[in-house]
C-alpha cells in the first residue's frame, strides 16, 4: 500500500502525517510506503516547520530529513490512497491533476474519524506551538484509525478503475 499525505505547503500537517504515519507502519510491521507533498510550490526543498518537527521529536519521531515537494497529477497513479489535510487541498489537487483527477481515490483525512463531517486538520503555520500539538494529535488519531482500516484487510487492493 502505498499512502501519500497532501496540505498546502507540504512543511507543516503532511510532514507531520508522513512522520505520524511511517512510525505506525514500522511498529506495525506493514509492508507499505508513505510520502508527503503539497498543492503550492513556496516550500519546495525546504525542511518541515521548525515547530512541526519539534512536536514530531516530542513524540520521538524525526522529520528533519523530510524535503517538501509539489503534489502532481503522477501522484494519483503512483498511489493507493491520497490524504488532503483540508477541502480547500482537495480542490487545488482537483485542479492540479485536471482530468487525471480520480475523486473517489483523494479522501479527507478527518473522515476516516468522522466521516461526512468534512472536518479540515486546522492549518498551524500562523500560530503558536500548542496549534502544532493539537494537529499531531488529530492527525495521529486518523492514522491509528487508517492503520485499523487497512492493516487487517489481506493483498489489498484499493486501486480501482471506477474511481
Amino acid at each position: 500500500m502505498k499512502i501519500l499525505m497532501v496540505c498546502l505547503g507540504n512543511i507543516c500537517r503532511s510532514p507531520l502525517a508522513e512522520g505520524i504515519m511511517r512510525s505506525k507502519i514500522e511498529d506495525n510491521g506493514l509492508n507499505w510506503k508513505v510520502d508527503s507533498a503539497g498543492t503550492n510550490g513556496y516550500h519546495v526543498g525546504e525542511a518541515p516547520h521548525r515547530l512541526s518537527q519539534k512536536v514530531a521529536a516530542v513524540h520521538g519521531i524525526d522529520i528533519s530529513k523530510q524535503r517538501a515537494r509539489n503534489f502532481s497529477a503522477d501522484d494519483l497513479e503512483k498511489f493507493d490512497l491520497v490524504y488532503a489535510m483540508a477541502e480547500d487541498v482537495i480542490e487545488e489537487m482537483r485542479w492540479i491533476a485536471g482530468n487525471a483527477s480520480r475523486p473517489g481515490k483523494i479522501k479527507l483525512l478527518m473522515d476516516e474519524l468522522y466521516p461526512g463531517r468534512q472536518m479540515d486538520v486546522p492549518d498551524p503555520w500562523y500560530g503558536t506551538e500548542p496549534g502544532y500539538h493539537r494537529v499531531f494529535d488529530m492527525i495521529d488519531k486518523a492514522c491509528d484509525k487508517i492503520i485499523e482500516k487497512y492493516a487487517a484487510i489481506k493483498n489489498i487492493s484499493i486501486h480501482s478503475d471506477n474511481e
